[in-house]
């Protein structure tokens, strides 16, 4: 019992700071009988004095994972697996099967012909389209067409199911979901469409064509679900407005050109627990560090760079997953010095600013730049 109890010590007033004794260990044992704890036992890892992330940096390349995501074709079928995915694993999450903080991510493949069952359930979920022609998802009866470096949304709640064409070839996406976040809240339902498929009930692509106008929305259009109507966010108007921004802006210092996904009818998140970004790095750009609460899992979209995180190097180039934990310290460099680079961004920023836990703050030495451990 002692051991557990010796390392709640901080020599600091206000902090716990008691001395391990016989009557007090004898003390603790009695209290853990009846279930229960002295606080000042605990209180100094569970009130930390900044936050004190699990996640470890990582990066995951794909060319090292591509040969592994579509070996697992010929392992097993959709129909067996349920969804044929290599999931992310951060060593400090492994008891979550996280790949960043409450985050959860994939890839996963489908062959041409092969339609996973429609289902629903309480975690909200995107799509990241990485390789390959032919496949659409079809989401409470919408279905929409994927395309390279298209980002989709999969709502909770929503009846959602993925396939490829038979004239379409091999596609591989990234998964995002926030799974461990829904089962710590121990909120989690999962539900398998009676017919394991739904019918198709509006015009192809119908929701990204009245909704993903510039500037403008449908009249007499209305929406009042938590989660945005525009299911699909194509990666070309995307690029092109990435380029816009670019073009009579210096950005941020920290992110370089950055915009965020949004709900047409809210201006806010896509989600209320997931928001998305995509930032772009011009030829040679070098942004300065800083760190914030909330959890990022990026993902090379166009391009490489590099990331140091918390000291570390981090090489990346395109449809390399890299995550930053939360409160951890992070730059980014583009390799060249004639191409740009482009970065999409998973992230819980939804629920830090709606529960008032937003915190940022800028590297102050060294002119922003971290030192490389």
């Amino acid at each position: 019992m002692a051991k557990q109890h010796q390392n709640h010590r901080e020599d600091v007033i206000g902090r716990a700071n008691v001395e391990d004794t016989p009557e007090l260990l004898a003390y603790y044992k009695e209290l853990d009988r009846l279930d229960t704890g002295a606080l000042w036992t605990v209180a100094n890892k569970i009130e930390p004095w900044e936050p004190a992330s699990a996640s470890t940096p990582m990066l995951w390349r794909f060319r090292d994972l591509r040969a592994h995501v579509l070996r697992s074709v010929d392992l097993v079928t959709p129909e067996k697996a349920g969804r044929r995915v290599i999931y992310l694993n951060n060593p400090g999450r492994t008891d979550v099967s996280a790949a960043v903080g409450w985050i959860y991510a994939g890839l996963q493949v489908m062959h041409p012909g092969e339609q996973a069952s429609a289902h629903r359930h309480s975690a909200s979920a995107i799509r990241f389209i990485m390789e390959g022609t032919g496949a659409y998802t079809v989401v409470d009866g919408h279905k929409m067409t994927l395309g390279h470096n298209d980002f989709v949304l999969t709502p909770n709640g929503t009846w959602h199911e993925h396939a490829v064409a038979a004239e379409g070839t091999p596609c591989i996406w990234q998964d995002g979901l926030d799974i461990p976040f829904v089962n710590a809240m121990e909120a989690n339902f999962y539900e398998v469409h009676p017919d394991l498929s739904q019918a198709v009930a509006y015009p192809v692509d119908d929701m990204t064509k009245t909704w993903g106008n510039p500037g403008l929305t449908p009249g007499g259009g209305t929406w009042t679900k938590g989660y945005s109507p525009m299911f699909k966010y194509e990666w070309e108007p995307t690029y092109e407005a990435l380029n816009k921004l670019a073009s009579c802006s210096d950005g941020s210092p920290f992110d370089g050109i950055l915009m965020d996904y949004v709900n047409p009818v809210t201006n806010g998140p896509v989600m209320r627990t997931l928001g998305a970004s995509m930032q772009l790095l011009r030829p040679g750009e070098k942004t300065k560090a800083h760190r914030h609460t909330g959890s990022y899992l990026y993902h090379c979209a166009k391009g490489s760079g590099v990331s140091i995180i918390n000291g570390q190097r981090f090489e990346w180039s395109e449809h390399d997953i890299f995550c930053v934990p939360s409160w951890a310290w992070h730059e980014h460099q583009n390799a060249s010095m004639t191409e740009d680079a482009c970065l999409f961004c998973l992230n819980d920023l939804p629920v830090m600013r709606a529960m008032g836990l937003y915190r940022e703050q800028e590297f102050g030495e060294n002119g922003g730049q971290q030192p490389v451990i």
